[in-house]
């Protein structure tokens, strides 16, 4: 098969004439090129290519997957069905066109086949290099199909196979991105008792590559929990592992039981001295549900949401610093005071924003949410959910919340040194 260069070349001045006596110009077939591999979507390349085809053959024209994928017979079906050869010929086309040749070409098989009424076919296999992927099935009522017509129909299929190739190559890539973030982002930690804590991770829509959003709860020492959500800059592979290891530095830092501000101080010196790892944004919360205090800080991320026991939003100021990696520090630590019956809420910034939309109109939508009084932990997270449309967002989100179970009676414990 001539390369599409070379044939566009050798058919500039005149044009192709098809077995019906149409002509076919330049432009004609640069139409039905582009519109073939329009998404990363394999049936969706396939249906392309079908329907390009029926329109250049004014027939009809089918695609028949190739050996090693289940051979079914006819499929995405453009036009008249029944004008189609026996779907015996075509499984036979699939399966006895060998490899590819050295030049990646192969040759169409034409031909009146049993079954076809007399009706002219031609099958034409998907090749790419040393790939095959099936085989384009096309067959009309007229005049058998001509060298031309089969030229054209090989351009249209190698350019199809082509882009199946590569939406192979990023379903794989996609799929060991996504299997390899759900091995990392396990369930976070186990707070104390006297926490009720709930978590929601929603990846943005299937063709968007994971991203590097995370939750986090780690056991302190007097009751306490630290609370964290964390959102690396960037998706795919790379802020998969990055995330894991913001992540596995927390849980080594958080040991020393230290202030909030102070930890992410640690972990920003960490990442600053690996020249690899992405910037991330981190919130901290120092939950202490005995003596109802909150303590936070942030690494240029969003604040915290807190729901009142009369089911009212508020947004709690952070102190804000720069986000982890860039080694500039400056971190500092706020505390409010946090009563048994209200639930404080963590989350990045994929449940809020909006594109072409500024990031105080998109807080002020989470601001405006009101709560039915004493709702669960759980149902609070679908309600958020539900009504910010998170499940439709165009960036990864992950959103905590969190409430104590404390009695308002109940005695604080002995005060930690330190």
């Amino acid at each position: 098969m001539l390369g599409v260069g070379r044939w566009i070349q050798s058919r500039r001045r005149t044009g192709t004439v098809d077995g019906n006596g149409r002509e076919h110009g330049l432009s004609e077939l640069r139409t039905a090129a582009g519109g073939i591999g329009t998404t990363l979507d394999e049936p969706t390349t396939r249906a392309e290519l079908a329907r390009s085809a029926a329109r250049l053959v004014a027939g009809v024209a089918a695609v028949v997957r190739g050996p090693g994928e289940t051979v079914s017979g006819y499929e995405w079906v453009t036009g008249d069905a029944g004008i189609l050869p026996d779907q015996r010929w075509a499984v036979a086309v699939a399966r006895e066109t060998g490899s590819p040749a050295a030049d990646g070409g192969q040759t169409p098989w034409t031909g009146f086949p049993a079954g076809s009424g007399a009706r002219p076919a031609i099958g034409v296999p998907l090749t790419t290099g040393e790939l095959r992927y099936g085989v384009l099935v096309c067959a009309r009522d007229g005049p058998p199909f001509t060298r031309t017509e089969a030229e054209i129909l090989a351009l249209l299929a190698e350019r199809a196979a082509s882009h199946i190739r590569h939406a192979r190559e990023y379903e794989r890539v996609n799929r060991t991105a996504s299997d390899l973030q759900r091995a990392l982002l396990a369930e976070p930690g186990r707070p104390h008792p006297n926490l009720e804590v709930g978590v929601r991770y929603l990846p943005a829509g299937g063709r968007t590559l994971v991203g590097g959003d995370w939750c986090e709860t780690v056991r302190l020492h007097f009751g306490r929990t630290l609370l964290v959500v964390g959102d690396v800059m960037g998706h795919g592979l790379e802020a998969a592992v990055d995330m894991n290891a913001y992540r596995s530095s927390l849980r080594y830092i958080a040991s020393a039981d230290l202030p909030p501000h102070r930890v992410l101080r640690q972990m920003d010196d960490i990442a600053a001295g690996e020249a690899d790892r992405r910037p991330a944004t981190c919130l901290i919360a120092r939950v202490d549900p005995a003596r109802g205090q909150l303590t936070l800080a942030s690494a240029g991320h969003l604040p915290p949401a807190l729901i009142t026991r009369d089911g009212v939003t508020t947004l709690l100021p952070a102190p804000v610093g720069p986000p982890l990696g860039t080694g500039f520090g400056g971190y500092e630590s706020a505390t409010y005071e946090l009563d048994p019956d209200e639930t404080l809420v963590l989350f990045t910034d994929g449940l809020v924003e909006h594109r072409g939309e500024d990031i105080e109109s998109s807080l002020d939508r989470l601001a405006r949410l009101r709560f039915t009084p004493a709702m669960a932990v759980g149902d609070i997270l679908e309600t958020i959910v539900s009504r910010l449309d998170a499940r439709n967002a165009e960036d990864d989100v992950a959103v905590l919340a969190a409430r104590s179970r404390l009695r308002r009676d109940a005695a604080p414990p002995e005060e930690p040194g330190r």
